[in-house]
C-alpha cells in the first residue's frame, strides 16, 4: 500500500462524517473522497503522469486539498505555493512543473507554466481513486519562506509518507492516538503550503475530527469558542497577541483542547503564562519543515523542555550538543541541492542544526541554534541564552538578537526589545542581566527598543527584517 491509500480508506471508513466546515458549507468525507477521484481523472486528462510536477496554488478550501491528495494519487509530486511570494520566488517554485493549478486565490503573476483551473479540472467525471506513486519517488515539496533569497525545497518521498506517522491511523493507546482525540474541531487556516498545517490536517482526519475554515482572518482567541473550537496551532507571535487579550477580557476558552504554539522556541515565561491564562490545553511541540513534528508536550509539562520524542522519533545528542533525529517521516533532501542535503542528512539522520540535551526524564532541552550565533573577536556566542537571559527580566516581554557587522569586533550582537506592557526596561539593567548569566563577553553591544517584532511569512519573528533594518 502506497500513500495515500490510507487517507482514501479511511475517508471510505465514515463517508457521512464532516471533514471541513467552511461557513455553512460542509464537505463530507464521503464528498471529500469523490472531489479527490474528480480531480485526479481530470489531472490525468490534462496529461499528467507519475513523476510530473504540480504546483498547487490555491486556497484553503475542500477542493485545494482535494488536488493535493489527487496529484499523490497520479504519483506526482506536488509544489504548494505560498499566496505573497515575489515572482522571482514564485518562478522558483514553479521552475520545474508540468502545470500549476489555480483557484484565484494566489496570484501568480507571470509564472511562465500552463495554468490548470481547479473548476475546470473537477468537471471530470468520478474515476475510482487508485495510488500510483512509487515509494522513492518525491511525493511533495515544501519550500521555506525564502528569507534569505531563495526558497529551499523540503522534498518528501512516497515512502516516507506511506511508512511516517503521519498519513496513517495511530497505533492504539499511543501519544499520537491521545494527541489526535483533542482534534474534534481542528481550526485550519493559512496555507496548504505550510507543513506543519498539513501534518495537523491529517492528524484531525485520521482521528476521525472537522477541519473547521474561518470564513476571514481568524481573530484570536475570540475565534476559538465562536467556531467552537478544540485544536489549533499557533505561532509564537500569534500566542503574544492571545495573552495580550487575556489579561484584560475574560475569553472562553472551557471547550478548547490543545492550542499548540511551535514554530519558534517560546520564551520561557510566556510559556508560563500561556499555561496559567489558557490552562491545560495549552502545548508546545518542537519540530522542522525537515523531519515533521518530532516532541511535544503539556506547557506545564517537563519544566524548560520542549517535551518527549514522538512516536517513531529517535533523538540524539552528539558532541557539541548538536542534536539529529531520525524518523521515517523525515524528508528525503533538499530539492536538487545536494551540497545542502549532504549537510544536514546522513545514513537516515536529520542534522537539526540545534543545540541542546536530554534529561533523564527524556524530556528535550533547546539551547539554540548551531547557526544562529554572533561571533565577537572569533568567539562564538549563541542568540538563544541572551534572548532568554534579556526576556527574563521583568521590564521584558521579548527578545530577539541578531548579528550585524562591526568593524572593531567582526560581528556585534544587537539585541531588539519588546517592553512589558506599562514598563520601560533600562538597557543598563539589561546588560547587568545578560551579563549575570552568561558573562560581560555576551552582553550585546546596542538594544533597540520597539513595539512589535515583524513576522516573516512562515510565522515566525523576522530576524532577517531586524538586520536589515540596522543595514539599512
Amino acid at each position: 500500500m502506497v500513500h495515500p491509500q490510507a487517507l482514501l480508506d479511511e475517508l471510505g471508513r465514515a463517508p457521512d462524517v464532516p471533514a471541513f466546515e467552511l461557513g455553512s458549507r460542509v464537505t463530507t468525507r464521503g464528498a471529500l473522497r469523490e472531489l479527490v477521484g474528480r480531480c485526479a481523472a481530470g489531472l490525468r486528462a490534462a496529461g499528467i503522469r507519475p513523476g510530473d510536477g504540480v504546483g498547487l496554488a490555491t486556497g484553503v478550501t475542500p477542493e485545494g486539498f482535494a488536488a493535493l491528495v489527487a496529484v499523490h494519487v497520479l504519483g506526482g509530486r506536488a509544489v504548494a505555493v505560498r499566496a505573497g511570494l515575489p515572482e522571482a520566488q514564485v518562478r522558483h517554485v514553479l521552475g520545474d512543473v508540468a502545470a500549476v493549478v489555480v483557484d484565484g486565490s494566489v496570484e501568480l503573476g507571470a509564472a511562465g507554466v500552463p495554468v490548470l483551473r481547479l473548476d475546470d479540472v473537477l468537471r471530470a467525471d468520478y474515476a475510482e481513486p487508485v495510488p500510483r506513486g512509487r515509494p522513492d519517488d518525491i511525493a511533495t515539496v515544501v519550500f521555506t519562506s525564502g528569507s534569505t533569497g531563495v526558497p529551499k525545497g523540503v522534498a518528501y518521498s512516497y515512502r516516507a509518507l506511506t511508512e511516517g506517522r503521519v498519513w496513517q491511523p495511530p497505533a492504539p493507546g499511543s501519544a499520537h492516538a491521545r494527541l489526535g482525540e483533542k482534534f474534534g474541531r481542528y481550526l485550519l487556516f493559512g496555507s496548504l503550503a505550510s507543513a506543519v498545517m498539513v501534518e495537523q490536517l491529517a492528524l484531525s482526519l485520521f482521528a476521525g475530527g472537522t477541519a473547521v475554515i474561518p470564513e476571514d482572518l481568524p481573530d484570536f482567541p475570540y475565534i476559538l469558542p465562536r467556531l467552537r473550537i478544540t485544536a489549533a496551532l499557533t505561532t509564537v507571535p500569534r500566542l503574544i497577541q492571545v495573552l495580550d487579550v487575556l489579561r484584560t477580557e475574560d475569553v472562553d476558552l472551557s471547550g478548547l483542547r490543545m492550542l499548540m504554539v511551535a514554530g519558534s522556541p517560546v520564551p520561557p515565561h510566556k510559556l508560563a503564562e500561556a499555561a496559567q491564562r489558557v490552562g491545560p490545553a495549552m502545548h508546545h511541540a518542537y519540530g522542522q519543515t525537515e523531519t515533521g513534528m518530532l516532541t511535544v508536550c503539556r506547557a506545564d509539562e517537563g519544566p524548560g523542555s520542549v517535551g518527549k520524542a514522538c512516536d517513531a522519533v529517535e533523538i540524539d545528542v552528539r558532541a557539541g550538543g548538536e542534536i539529529w533525529v531520525r524518523t521515517p517521516s523525515a524528508f528525503a533532501g533538499y530539492w536538487r541541492d545536494e551540497a545542502a542535503t549532504a549537510e544536514v542528512l546522513r545514513d537516515g539522520w536529520v542534522r537539526t542544526q540545534d543545540l541542546g540535551h536530554l534529561d533523564a526524564a527524556g524530556y528535550l532541552h533547546l539551547s539554540g541554534r548551531a547557526r544562529d550565533v554572533v561571533i565577537v573577536n572569533a568567539i562564538i556566542h549563541y542568540t538563544g541564552p541572551i534572548e532568554r537571559a534579556i526576556a527574563a527580566h521583568p521590564d521584558v516581554d521579548q527578545a530577539y538578537v541578531v548579528a550585524v557587522p562591526d568593524e572593531r569586533t567582526g560581528e556585534a550582537a544587537h539585541a531588539f526589545v519588546v517592553p512589558a506592557p506599562g514598563r520601560s526596561p533600562e538597557p543598563a539593567a539589561l546588560r547587568k542581566a545578560v551579563a549575570a548569566e552568561l558573562g560581560e563577553a555576551a552582553v550585546p553591544a546596542r538594544f533597540t527598543f520597539v513595539g512589535a517584532v515583524p513576522v516573516a511569512p512562515s510565522g515566525k519573528p523576522d530576524k532577517a527584517a531586524l538586520r536589515q533594518s540596522i543595514v539599512d
